[in-house]
């Protein structure tokens, strides 16, 4: 499932993170505005800094697809830097949001005298790469209610628990649907399955999920 994809600096060394962290200039967005939007020229890539953001592209009925969220520390909008084609995707703040704009020059140069960046870079792709299979795999493999526990366990594993062991995520149901492949009905129903089971609760734009062990067992 599409999930915030590992982060891009978490293997950086300290001087690495830094260098990278020069680069460019720093912008706020406020939640909801577009970082980029698909089909854009712009040659700039994305380094995250606090806040989130949603990738999402549309499809040919007009839906959107939401490809992951992305989370303090990842990289945004890497194709830029290297192909020079349009962005095959939108970037949108799902909060209040800081990042770190860098030219594709700068960070070509970054990566090129940065070999434990092109690593940590390769890595990444690489895992994007898997994270796109899976998903294809459990789309055709699973009905809305699994793929939706599944979704639910991997975002709770990207987040702090709090002492009683539950997990808040904060998604509204229709970000879930772009994520699973499913309409927000089918979402809506999952989650109600979900709640009947004792296994999470439901807010206004928040998950909570009561005990990750339960429902990483749960099976429909």
């Amino acid at each position: 499932m599409a999930t915030a994809s590992g982060s891009f600096t978490g293997g950086f060394s300290d001087a690495e993170r830094a260098a990278l962290l020069a680069l460019g200039r720093e912008r706020q967005y406020p939640r909801n505005s577009r970082v980029f939007t698909e089909g854009d020229l712009s040659d700039f890539v994305v380094v995250v800094v606090e806040g989130r953001i949603k990738v999402l592209t549309s499809t040919s009925g007009g839906t959107e697809a939401v490809l992951g969220i992305r989370t303090p520390s990842a990289l945004v909008g890497e194709l830029a830097a290297f192909d020079g084609g349009p962005r095959t995707a939108s970037a949108i703040a799902l909060e209040p949001l800081t990042v770190r704009l860098i030219s594709a020059d700068e960070f070509r140069e970054f990566v090129a005298r940065s070999p434990g960046a092109a690593l940590e870079l390769i890595r990444m792709l690489m895992g994007r790469l898997r994270e796109g299979d899976r998903r294809r795999v459990e789309f055709g493999a699973y009905d809305a209610t699994s793929r939706v526990a599944r979704l639910l366990c991997d975002l709770a594993a990207e987040h702090v628990r709090r002492p009683d062991g539950a997990v808040e995520v904060r998604l509204a149901q229709h970000e879930l649907a772009g994520l699973v492949g499913a309409s927000r009905e089918s979402v809506a129903r999952a989650l109600a399955v979900l709640r009947d089971q004792s296994l999470v609760t439901t807010g206004r734009g928040t998950v909570t999920i009561l005990d990750p062990e339960s429902l990483r067992a749960f099976e429909h």
